[in-house]
């Protein structure tokens, strides 16, 4: 993967944080020297609606500048949207389905017919046991640095830690740093 460029469409739901991932993901990329993307594609804005959004990174300059159409990973924060959005969407064969939901990769690779990698982290417990609410977008980016090793964790905890301390307090930042560490470490593949 180092080489080249990843293209990662997130799914979401307003409200949990989809966007802030995929801008987080992007600022930890350029903290590590690479080239990057970060951009949302709303829909209806509004609290719960779905959405996406897109990242790119590599290492060369990055030329097209818009939706990922052909992911090499998709990223789902809410689970339900696998019955209303097509998630595997021109997802890469070889490429990688990460899905919040509590139950098997098994499970999701029968409900969508993905063939290729799929993990999946109960991102919605740790959010709501770590932060109180929620916001599964911590948790599902912790996943992602685990599953694809695109971005270190350190970064992410260094982007985190930066970004949200800027605007929060120091103890819901921590609360973040606990919910990306326990994502990083329980996501479960097939």
């Amino acid at each position: 993967m180092a080489d080249q460029t990843i293209e990662i469409r997130w799914h979401g739901r307003g409200g949990q944080g989809t966007v802030t991932a995929s801008k987080l993901l992007a600022e930890a990329a350029m903290e590590e020297g690479k080239y990057f993307q970060g951009m949302p594609d709303y829909g209806a804005e509004r609290m719960g609606a779905p959405i996406r959004a897109y990242t790119r990174i590599s290492s060369t300059p990055i030329k097209p500048y818009c939706q990922v159409t052909e992911p090499d990973v998709a990223v789902v924060l809410d689970a339900t949207l696998l019955d209303i959005v097509d998630v595997t969407e021109g997802l890469k064969q070889e490429g990688m389905l990460l899905v919040n939901s509590a139950t098997s990769p098994d499970q999701v690779r029968s409900q969508t017919g993905y063939k290729g990698k799929v993990y999946t982290i109960d991102a919605t417990s740790i959010a709501i046991e770590a932060l109180g609410r929620n916001i599964p977008n911590v948790p599902m980016l912790g996943s992602l640095a685990k599953v694809t090793g695109m971005v270190s964790k350190e970064s992410l905890i260094h982007e985190l830690r930066t970004r949200l301390g800027a605007t929060m307090k120091q103890e819901i930042v921590e609360a973040n740093v606990l919910a990306f560490e326990r994502g990083y470490d329980g996501t479960k593949a097939t």
